[in-house]
């Protein structure tokens, strides 16, 4: 008996899966220490109705450990990506004090400097007439 019809949901969910992969994980530049290997896609032997059949077998346990292999990576991935964006949060926010203190204290020095000045004109005028 043929699988044809389990054979093309396998094959339509794996393409749905592959689409949904992140891009760095596909490009294989960065892969998750906590996963284990990638599971190998297997050959599909259609041969004969019992090598075909024994290959319907082979997809449907490779669907199953893609899968659960791509939610661990989806999940790490997040996980990283999460403590990279709250490091850097982080760092930016230290920066954005440090710079506002900076313009705190010029406003603040530019305000007394001006409120001088002015007093200073006022009371050299004062005592020129």
């Amino acid at each position: 008996m043929l699988h044809k019809g389990f054979l093309l949901a396998c094959v339509t969910g794996l393409a749905a899966m592959v689409v949904s992969v992140p891009a760095h994980a596909a490009e294989r530049g960065w892969e998750p220490s906590t996963c284990g290997a990638e599971p190998d896609a297997p050959a599909v032997d259609a041969s004969s109705v019992e090598k075909y059949n024994a290959s319907v077998d082979k997809v449907s346990a490779y669907e199953k450990a893609a899968r659960t292999y791509n939610a661990c990576v989806s999940k790490t991935a997040v996980k990283e990506e999460t403590a990279i964006s709250n490091e850097a949060r982080d760092k930016i926010a230290h920066i954005h004090e440090g710079s506002s203190a900076v313009q705190q204290r010029i406003s603040a020095n530019f305000t007394q400097l001006t409120s001088a000045l002015k007093a200073g004109g006022a009371k050299l005028q004062k005592a020129a007439h």
